[in-house]
């Protein structure tokens, strides 16, 4: 079996591959001479209008599929990995990776680190880029794989290979540069670390990215979040509502200094500098249309327009209904507002909101997508909880009906003998959640 050959696995019935005789089980070798790596690679040679496959039948015979066909169109082959690769797992070992601060006995794929820029493109990932070569970033750079999605954490080179503890780390901003000179479009994190890369060193990082706008185009920074697992961990500590309020001031200068010139404010704060510093949530047009919605970064503030919009929708009328919402301590008192006013406008539905305490992962975690189903189902336990449950969808796995620690939503509904609502993430979700609209 030659290293890169790719097993089909299904073949698009009226397809060209099945005109093709191309059956489930035949290996691709390569397309146009060329080995076959991963599904860019794949995609990028298959868009030509004239394609020669050199094919591995299951029985062992090799031969060349010559295919014409118009520019771009698909010949309708499913491979046995949707990323036709093998994961690239992360080299690093950061002071603040969360992975390592999971509790023991969680499923295997839990402890997976990847670091793969194939899915910062595909999934939204944030990379390092410290297991990038010179080879992958003209790749990504040929194969225009973007927006590319970047975890800088600093950019000064002997704090990132500290932080990162990885030698290689420090060459961040010639890679930067180099996918700016070649107008790739970016998206930065920068995870902050009380003491270690705030303050001067978080000014100068803001500074630094900033000169690769336009094709920059965010940057976010999200405080280090701690669990009770840290043992023989890097000694970091919790931010206070004076830090936040610090880090909230220079962001906002910096997002005040740079939207004159480019129309953006280019970095944000997540949310939850704003709940620790006791400050009301920026306003809509400050998010630059929520591009980094997946970091916490204007989450409350879109969910709260999307739901006061969906409820001008909605006539008041006399329905009956009492709900339950588990949540998280960071958006607990937003949940509340949103439902106050719900109940306002319609008197006779009912709507509890319960605050989920994280005790497997520890007190300090506050946000939703971190809930888990055991504690779910010990502090609900016995409550009056109504007609349903309705819990957020980021607190599922991708793709599946189980939570972090592999409670299910069947488990739940057994556990509290009440129905399971999931929320899809826009505010009017929760809204038709709450009345039963769906």
């Amino acid at each position: 079996m030659r290293k890169h050959e790719q097993i089909v696995r299904a073949v698009a019935p009226g397809s060209i591959a099945e005109e093709m005789d191309i059956r489930p089980g035949d290996a691709v070798i390569a397309i146009n001479g060329q080995e076959i790596e991963d599904v860019f690679d794949y995609q990028f040679l298959i868009e030509d209008e004239y394609v020669e496959i050199l094919l591995r039948t299951e029985d062992g015979e090799e031969l060349v599929l010559e295919i014409e066909k118009e520019e771009h169109e698909d010949i309708g082959l499913a491979f046995d990995s949707s990323l036709m690769d093998e994961y690239r797992s992360c080299s690093n070992k950061c002071i603040f990776c969360f992975i390592d601060q999971l509790p023991d006995g969680m499923r295997e794929t839990m402890y997976f680190k990847d670091d793969d820029s194939r899915l910062s493109f595909l999934q939204g990932n944030y990379i390092t880029m410290t297991n990038m070569k010179d080879e992958d970033l003209d790749r990504l750079i040929r194969y225009r794989l973007e927006p590319i999605n970047i975890s800088v954490h600093t950019t000064n080179p002997q704090l990132r290979c500290c932080m990162l503890h990885n030698r290689f780390a420090g060459k961040i901003m010639d890679q930067l540069r180099k996918l700016s000179d070649a107008g790739i479009v970016m998206n930065g994190q920068i995870v902050l670390c009380r003491g270690i890369n705030d303050g001067e060193e978080l000014d100068q990082t803001i500074r630094d990215l900033s000169s690769f706008l336009p094709y920059m185009e965010s940057l976010s920074v999200v405080p280090v979040g701690l669990s009770d697992h840290r043992e023989g961990l890097y000694p970091l500590e919790p931010f206070q509502k004076e830090d936040a309020i610090r880090v909230i001031d220079l962001i906002e200068s910096w997002q005040d200094k740079l939207y004159p010139e480019f129309g953006k404010h280019f970095v944000h704060a997540s949310d939850e500098w704003y709940i620790l510093a006791e400050r009301e949530l920026p306003e809509e047009d400050r998010y630059d249309g929520y591009l980094q919605l997946e970091n916490g970064v204007g989450m409350l503030r879109l969910l709260m327009t999307e739901f006061e919009q969906a409820l001008e929708e909605y006539p008041g009328d006399q329905r009956t209904r009492h709900v339950t919402i588990a949540t998280g301590r960071l958006a607990g008192p937003y949940i509340r507002q949103l439902a106050d006013r719900l109940c306002r406008k319609f008197p006779g539905v009912r709507v509890d909101v319960h605050i989920i305490i994280n005790e497997f992962f520890g007190s300090q975690i506050t946000v939703s997508g971190l809930m888990t189903g055991s504690d779910i189902i010990r502090q609900l336990q016995g409550q009056e909880l109504g007609d349903a449950l309705l819990l957020p969808i980021n607190v599922l796995r991708s793709g599946e009906q189980v939570l972090l620690d592999d409670v299910t939503v069947s488990d739940i509904e057994k556990a509290l003998q009440i129905p399971v609502v999931i929320v899809g993430n826009e505010g009017k979700d929760l809204a038709d959640c709450i009345l039963g609209e769906r």
